[in-house]
């Protein structure tokens, strides 16, 4: 079975509070861009794969830009290939994580993993989320494990606070931790009147763990669902990423990449999640 998970954005991201398990409360809306995505394959391990010598004449063990793994038990071999190089242990990739999980409630066959990650990695898009959510929702339409959405989305919740939105792939309002998820109705005729062009900038990668550094939570103002109701022709004014400022700080140049999207004619610009990616909302 070959997917293709794809990123997310958040149109607002407040950081609310720190919890006392160390997390925080926040509230953003999860919109999913399907211009940028990975390549998935999950198979049985005595199974044909599709994807495997498509790999093999794009990337290479020694120039590091493939890796493969086995687990300890044989349930599970990966294969990632990154252009920009793999540079963590394929047996920690959030999709083997995600194989783990279901095999500790179901007794899952040995299977074969083959990501190409073409979505940025560090850039606030969620590929990696994406990609556990897809492999949940392939290992159970694989196997006839029956769970629905809402299912797989809790199993999703525990490998990551963003990743039960990619198992819905619609417009999805994030609390707590982001993994509490209400569906959510855009202004009617947004995507017939606006289109969302991201921007990933080269050789900038934003840790989350160091984007929530220095972050003072706090409630808005004006909530998140307030000025989401705005025209989107205010949202400039009203509608805020909490981790610009903490990001901008460390990278300044990621504030002129927002100011080029206002030059460049959108009506609303913003970080994705903890960065470094962008969107600028244009008028079409």
């Amino acid at each position: 079975m070959i997917t293709h998970p794809f990123v997310k954005i958040n149109l607002g991201l407040n950081v609310l509070r720190k919890r006392e398990d160390g997390f925080h409360d926040i509230e953003t809306l999860f919109l999913p861009y399907r211009e940028i995505s990975d390549t998935l394959e999950i198979i049985p391990a005595d199974d044909y794969s599709r994807t495997a010598g498509m790999l093999a004449e794009k990337y290479s063990v020694e120039d590091g830009t493939l890796a493969q793994a086995v687990s300890d038990d044989a349930k599970v071999m990966i294969t990632i290939a990154r252009a920009e190089g793999v540079d963590w242990n394929p047996l920690e990739d959030l999709t083997v994580r995600a194989c783990t999980l279901l095999a500790r409630d179901f007794n899952l066959p040995s299977v074969k993993i083959f990501l190409e990650k073409t979505a940025p990695v560090g850039a606030g898009l969620g590929g990696g989320s994406s990609d556990a959510a897809f492999a949940l929702m392939m290992i159970d339409e694989m196997f006839s494990l029956g769970l629905d959405s809402d299912a797989i989305a809790s199993y999703a919740a525990r490998l990551g606070s963003d990743c039960a939105f990619f198992v819905y792939g619609e417009p999805m309002f994030g609390e707590g931790r982001g993994e509490i998820l209400s569906r959510y109705s855009l202004p009617d005729g947004f995507s017939e009147n606006y289109e969302i062009k991201v921007i990933v900038p080269e050789g900038v990668s934003v840790s989350t763990a160091d984007a929530y550094r220095g972050i003072r939570p706090a409630y808005p103002e004006l909530p998140l669902k307030e000025a989401l109701a705005r025209p989107v022709e205010e949202w400039k004014s009203c509608l805020y990423n909490d981790f610009e400022k903490t990001v901008f700080d460390k990278y300044p140049a990621l504030a002129n990449l927002k100011s080029s999207l206002y030059d460049a004619g959108a009506v609303y610009a913003s970080m994705s999640g903890s960065g470094s990616a962008f969107y600028g909302i244009f008028r079409r």
